[in-house]
């Protein structure tokens, strides 16, 4: 529905995690037996979490760790990772710098070249350790990088950037094709483009032949492009439409394509609503950047924040918590949503009847702005669960 705004000027009113609530309906399952399990194209995921390619959440040891718990980290190519053979030390200036001292130098230590024999060799020790290995590159760089990526043997292979269409006006440099991607590589290594939040961009995007398309803009714990660029949708809305855009490529073509919701997650509820909302699958950056396994040791970075010219987000400290595990799958030693995730999703799925994530997605939906306040005076007044 839209709204005039002023004169002859409408908007639509567009809905966030916290402004929606799940209705649970005639029937409810046994938790432990909901199927949670998702597929982007030919690549099943026992865990339908996906870990953002962001240096202070993945490095080799936390991939290979991540598809152990059932689930995929991407692994920037364009990152730390890539461009220093003992990324470790980097990794150490950059937790131990005072906080006005990160953006420069962030962007002096991401003008060091990538170094492509590096690349090839960090996919090689995740697929060694027994894990799927997932790359991402900003679009200028993904003809040459998703090439090798299938030659290393990678699983998936991610094209993202803030924000991403089919059609790139350009008088400077040649738009990249998509289609040409997916083309040569698609057929052996699954790819996943964003970002985008809507649904004519979201359609367009997977008439490239892509296998999932990464939904949402600016919604990310370390990302400022809402505030600097002024652009976004949140998260609900932006994932129905492209959800509509999926289900109308299925039909007309008869092929499924993957929506994966990017960003904007606090808490196992926010995950919950967010494939009630149409999504196939969730990526997480500050969530699981508290991991123990994680490379920034509870600090976590935008993957704009380097851009020399114009920087589009902060490191924020988000603390170390858990293992990986226990984020994941448990057991939670905190009652505040950011642990057991994969548990959490379980016991609101068998709550709402859904057996498995296709049923999820069609749960019912209220508008609920008050639903987490409603009733929590004591818990708001002792900072205590919901309430923090």
């Amino acid at each position: 529905m839209a709204f005039f705004i002023g004169k002859d000027r409408e908007a639509r009113r567009a809905y966030g995690f916290d402004e929606i609530s799940l209705v649970p309906g005639l029937v409810t399952v046994n938790p432990e037996e909901v199927d949670v399990s998702t597929k982007i194209g030919n690549v099943t995921l026992k865990v339908p979490i996906i870990a953002s390619a962001m240096d202070g959440v993945v490095d080799v040891t936390f991939a290979s760790e991540m598809g152990k718990c059932g689930g995929v980290a991407v692994l920037n190519s364009e990152g730390i990772q890539t461009r220093y053979k003992n990324p470790e030390e980097v990794l150490k200036k950059i937790v131990s710098a005072k906080s006005e001292e990160t953006t420069n130098l962030l962007q002096q230590i991401y003008r060091e070249p990538i170094k492509e024999e590096l690349l090839s060799k960090r996919i090689e020790q995740i697929k060694k350790s027994g894990s799927l290995a997932a790359i991402s590159a900003i679009p200028k760089r993904s003809e040459r990088f998703s090439a090798l990526a299938l030659e290393a043997g990678a699983d998936l292979f991610v094209i993202q950037s803030t924000v991403t269409s089919v059609r790139h006006d350009s008088t400077k440099y040649s738009s990249v094709d998509f289609s040409k991607i997916c083309k040569k590589v698609g057929k052996k290594l699954p790819v996943i483009i964003g970002n985008c939040v809507t649904y004519d961009a979201a359609l367009a995007l997977m008439e490239t032949g892509a296998s999932a398309i990464l939904v949402g803009i600016g919604p990310g714990a370390a990302c400022t492009s809402r505030g600097v660029l002024g652009i976004g949708v949140p998260q609900v809305t932006s994932i129905v439409d492209c959800a509509a855009a999926r289900d109308f490529c299925f039909k007309k073509t008869g092929r499924y394509v993957s929506i994966i919701a990017d960003g904007g997650m606090v808490t196992s509820g926010d995950i919950c609503k967010a494939f009630a909302s149409g999504a196939d699958a969730v990526m997480i950056g500050s969530g699981l950047a508290k991991a123990v396994e994680a490379p920034g040791k509870g600090y976590h970075w935008g993957m704009a924040m380097p851009d020399r010219y114009l920087p589009r987000g902060t490191r924020i400290w988000v603390g170390t918590t858990a293992l990986l595990r226990e984020i994941l799958l448990g057991p939670a030693n905190v009652d505040d949503g950011t642990q057991n995730l994969v548990g959490a999703l379980q016991v609101s799925m068998g709550s709402l009847g859904a057996h498995n994530i296709k049923e999820m997605q069609l749960v019912q939906i209220m508008i609920a702005p008050d639903i987490k306040s409603e009733g929590k005076v004591y818990q708001k007044a002792q900072k205590l669960g919901m309430g923090k």
